[in-house]
This record gives C-alpha cells, structure tokens and sequence, in this order.
C-alpha cells in the first residue's frame, strides 16, 4: 500500500518517528509521500525523507491555511527549492474556507499560481479543498488544455460532487480515515469514484480512522482504510492494495 498523504515529519512525531515508520512497513506500507506547508516545514520533509529514501517521496506547496498577505514573497522563496531537489508534487495547495473566508481572493491567487508550476515542470498537484469546492474548480478551469495530473485530497464528498468534478478533468480522489466514519457519505461516492480513480492516504496526524478515531493518525492506519474500503466495494484487501498502488504510481512520479 502507498500512504499518499501524510504528516509524518511533523512535531507530533518527533518522539517515535522511527517506530512509527517500523509499523506502517508492518502493516504493508511501502511508500509515503509527505506533503509540504510552508517555508519552515521544507527541512522537515528533507530530513525525514534522508532517514528513508526509498520509502518517502516529497510534494512542495503552500498550503491555503498559511496564505496570508505575503503569499506571493512566500512563493518567490519557495519557487527556487523546487529546482534544488527532487519532487513527487506540487502540494498541498488549494482553497480553505472552513475556519475563514478573509484570504480567499490570496488563496485562489495562490492556488493559480502552483497549477502553474504543475504545468511547467510536468508534476501533479495534490488539492486541499474545504468548504471551497466553487473556487477551486473555478480556478482549475483556467488551465483547460493543459490540465496537469492531480488528487482531491482527504476528499469527503457526495456521487454529486465527483460530477461536479469530473467536468473539469479525469482526476483522482484521496480517500483516507473519514470512510470509516458512521455517518460518512463516501460508501455512497466510492462506485461513482471507482477503485480505478482512488488513491489511499491517511492524513497523518489527523483522521485516524475507526478503530483509532480519536488517537494521533499514522501511516500503519492506511490499512484500516484499504480494509474498510474493500468491504463497501464488495472486493477484497489484495484487490484495493494492488489497484490503488497502480493509482499511486500513474499519478506521482515516485521509485516503489
């Protein structure tokens, strides 16, 4: 299985980072891709990814919660780290309106100008899209024709919703620990997405899923979710593991 989304090089690992690696390998995790969220948090990815190189692959990207007025100097920072080292993705980017809708103009700016990115350097993106479904496929709009590659992260949508998307291009659904929550509608959306357009993620240390929910999330949990995940497909864990795996390796370019 392929973590496509997680946090592991955060703060909350920083007391058992190795052991927390050691059980995701346990647990059939063989690679990871880190996503990136500011200026401060790229060392993080690069030292974590020295530890293990053959398993994590690194995304960089401003993430929309930490727009703010000096988007665009943050980005004229970040821009030249893309040609020093090697990137898997443009991410996580995109638009979030949950807390606050103060920086939405900055964000969809933002936003815009990292699909840019995706295009020039040939490198899918990985979307953050909360309460903010509206803008971000207006904002991907602009780029019909040259449609890079991408994944709706941690995405909770309704079979609606994956229309909705589907309009603006063949895109990929990052299904994480939410599935097996009991009033979650994604059981609905999974036959609309189809296993051929799913991608498996965790989002750690956020969203473990049942029977974890409520503990710090980790990529071992990642089967919790391809397990969870065959039951409302009517096929098995081997079946999930293989075909979103495939998933993973069409969408970044990463060594597996």
């Amino acid at each position: 299985m392929i973590d496509t989304h997680s946090h592991i090089y955060s703060a909350e690992f920083d007391n058992d980072r190795p052991q927390v690696m050691q059980r995701a390998i346990e647990a059939g995790v063989t690679h990871i891709v880190l996503p990136n969220e500011n200026l401060e948090s790229v060392q993080r990815l690069l030292d974590t990814q020295v530890q293990w190189p053959d398993r994590i692959s690194l995304a960089l990207g401003l993430h929309p919660e930490e727009v703010r007025d000096d988007w665009s100097d943050v980005l004229d920072r970040m821009e030249p780290i893309l040609e020093r080292h090697s990137w898997a993705a443009i991410g996580e980017v995109g638009i979030d309106l949950y807390w606050d809708k103060t920086w939405l103009h900055q964000q969809m700016q933002a936003l815009e100008r990292q699909l840019g990115w995706c295009v020039d350097r040939r490198l899918p993106f990985i979307i953050h899209c909360r309460e903010a479904l509206d803008e971000v496929l207006d904002v991907l709009g602009q780029f019909r024709g040259q449609m890079p590659q991408g994944v709706f992260h941690c995405f909770t949508g309704t079979p609606h919703e994956v229309d909705r998307i589907r309009l603006v291009g063949d895109f990929y659904f990052g299904i994480g620990g939410v599935l097996t929550f009991k009033k979650s509608t994604l059981p609905e959306a999974l036959p609309v997405i189809g296993l051929d357009r799913i991608v498996l993620e965790t989002d750690s240390p956020y969203m473990a899923p049942v029977p974890h929910r409520g503990q710090r999330n980790e990529s071992a949990y990642v089967a919790d979710v391809a397990r969870c995940m065959a039951t409302h497909l009517g096929t098995d864990l081997g079946e999930v593991d293989r075909v979103t795996t495939d998933n993973a390796l069409r969408l970044f370019p990463i060594q597996h």
